[in-house]
């Protein structure tokens, strides 16, 4: 079996973690063979990318799910550090029409400069996809303030699926793009009773899970009352009340993805949690 890596460089979401980095904003960086994605990368992508010895002139493809800061505000460079300073047009960006177009008062937040350093545009609408290296990528609705916004489903060979919801609000059949993936990332800013509009909670958490049936189940994207509710906490109720594992991410986390889901904390005094899945 082939292996895939998810390096969570970022687990942090919002104006206000953003802004006080409680948590880094930098985003995933998804690694399989030679091939390396980064999937919304918002501030300090770069520094933190540099830092975990993943060299953003290695990427192949970025993609922005949306048109908010915490989730594009280093797009940019790293599309010149992806066409080698600007040298060769090359990779794919892979972005909401909102971010490329813009509509309804938000952005673009990617210019037409960077645009035309890469080699192909795909602008992301729920159906869309595009293929790289063998990996399929495939965007699904997602509800949030931008109302471009979407969710991504990745299919990779040998390896199985994973999805990655972005910022949305729950609604009736949320989790069903996402059937029967091996991991499922859920962008989770609130812990339970404390719903926010546009966003998901660990309530909403709880139905998306019912839907959609992962092996496995990562909660990101922390607002400041997640992160004061303890994000740990959060995720054993919802493996208790599920039998689903559950992890709270951490800055610096990284997942493997073959035979088993291996977990490995950002230091080695973590340990590695393996889960057969």
């Amino acid at each position: 079996m082939s292996n895939l890596s998810l390096h969570f460089l970022g687990t942090g979401g919002g104006r206000f973690v953003m802004i006080n980095q409680s948590r880094r904003t930098a985003g995933i960086r998804l690694v399989h063979g030679s091939e390396q994605v980064h999937i919304d990368p918002g501030p300090g992508a770069l520094v933190f990318s540099n830092w975990a010895g993943l060299s953003p002139q290695r990427l192949g493809a970025v993609i922005v799910t949306h048109c908010h800061p915490d989730h594009y505000c280093d797009a940019e460079v790293f599309l010149e550090a992806m066409s080698h300073g600007a040298t060769r047009r090359r990779g794919v960006l892979a972005a909401s029409r909102s971010v490329l177009y813009g509509e309804g008062g938000l952005g673009p937040s990617v210019s037409s400069y960077h645009q035309s350093l890469v080699e192909r545009v795909v602008p992301l609408s729920p159906g869309g996809g595009f293929e790289l290296g063998g990996l399929r990528f495939q965007a699904l609705e997602a509800r949030h303030g931008d109302p471009q916004t979407v969710g991504v489903r990745v299919d990779i060979p040998g390896v199985g699926s994973i999805g990655y919801t972005s910022d949305t609000e729950y609604f009736p059949g949320l989790g069903e793009g996402y059937k029967a993936v091996r991991l499922l990332v859920l962008c989770t800013m609130r812990p339970r009773g404390m719903p926010l509009p546009l966003h998901l909670s660990v309530d909403d958490a709880l139905r998306v899970m019912g839907e959609a049936g992962p092996s496995c189940v990562v909660l990101t994207h922390f607002g400041m009352s997640m992160l004061k509710a303890g994000p740990d906490k959060e995720a054993a109720y919802l493996e208790e009340e599920t039998g689903i594992p559950s992890i709270a991410a951490r800055d610096g986390m990284k997942i493997d993805l073959s035979e088993f889901i291996e977990v490995s904390g950002p230091t080695k005094k973590d340990g590695k949690r393996v889960i057969e899945a």
